[in-house]
């Protein structure tokens, strides 16, 4: 059995997939974020669509959207899921992008992987598209800000 705390082990220490087909299939919804920090004269160019890339705010969104729904392949002991909703939010806030990602399922494990997945590869392609106008852009705050369902039930990030 493995130690309390650390699921994706072994009663030998070696890692496995966590077996979830004793769980019960529930509602499960995660919400996470994060910050990529650039100058005012490119966040401007991003929402007046002057980028030479086109539009990032879309290419974002679809990055995001893309990437929940292949976490699976992306993180070792992910289980892949059947999503029934991603939504991706790109905002200007202050001196930076906002992006914000919530994903819905049905199924026997959460969803915290496939929202935090998200929103890293949607900052990620909002540095793509900008990084000729700006490489100093900072992707900063990758952060779980809730998640509901499961045998733990409801969390939110105090500070979100």
């Amino acid at each position: 059995m493995a130690e309390e705390g650390l699921s994706h082990t072994d009663e030998r220490g070696r890692v496995r997939m966590v077996d979830v087909g004793d769980k019960p299939v529930t509602e499960r919804r995660a919400v996470a974020e994060s910050l990529v920090i650039m100058s005012n004269e490119t966040l401007d160019l991003i929402f007046e669509g002057g980028l030479p890339k086109g539009d990032a705010v879309g290419t974002a969104r679809l990055a995001g959207i893309m990437a929940a729904k292949k976490t699976s392949d992306l993180i070792p002991l992910c289980h892949p899921l059947s999503l029934s909703d991603v939504t991706v939010d790109v905002d200007r806030s202050g001196s930076g992008v906002l992006i914000r990602t919530s994903v819905r399922t049905a199924d026997r494990t959460g969803v915290e992987m496939e929202a935090l997945t998200a929103a890293a590869v949607a900052s990620l392609t909002l540095y793509d598209m900008i990084k000729g106008v700006e490489r100093g852009a900072r992707i900063e705050r990758i952060r779980l800000l809730h998640k509901s369902g499961g045998r733990t039930g409801a969390w939110s990030e105090p500070s979100g």
